[in-house]
């Protein structure tokens, strides 16, 4: 992976090289000399030279997640139950679309004066 030098993935490459951004930017030294005075850039090819030591830690099984079991928070609804707005046929607006209607209503009562 020639683009993101010893790093395995694009991904790492990306953490790792904010992280040493980061340090720059908060008065670390450079490693390198380089033409652009841009620390982020710097930071990259840090990284890229293989200048930025790493360690991956192995997550244990203790700290995996295990997904929970799903719960649903609310008021479940039977099959043959609708909500009282719809089983009238009727909804209601919402308090944007009343305030924009009165609010048009106003202005055309203003422009007919």
């Amino acid at each position: 992976m020639k683009a993101y030098g010893d790093v395995d993935s694009k991904f790492r490459f990306v953490i790792l090289a904010s992280k040493r951004a980061k340090q720059l930017l908060k008065g670390d030294k450079p490693k390198i000399k380089a033409k652009t005075k841009n620390l982020i850039r710097i930071a990259q090819e840090e990284v890229r030279q293989g200048l930025i030591d790493y360690e991956i830690i192995p997550t244990t099984n203790e700290e995996a997640q295990e997904p929970e079991e799903e719960s649903f928070i609310g008021e479940e609804i039977g099959p043959d139950v609708t909500a009282p707005a719809e089983a009238e046929g009727k909804t209601e607006e919402s308090p944007e679309k009343k305030k924009k209607k009165s609010d048009s209503k106003k202005s055309k009562k203003d422009s007919d004066e």
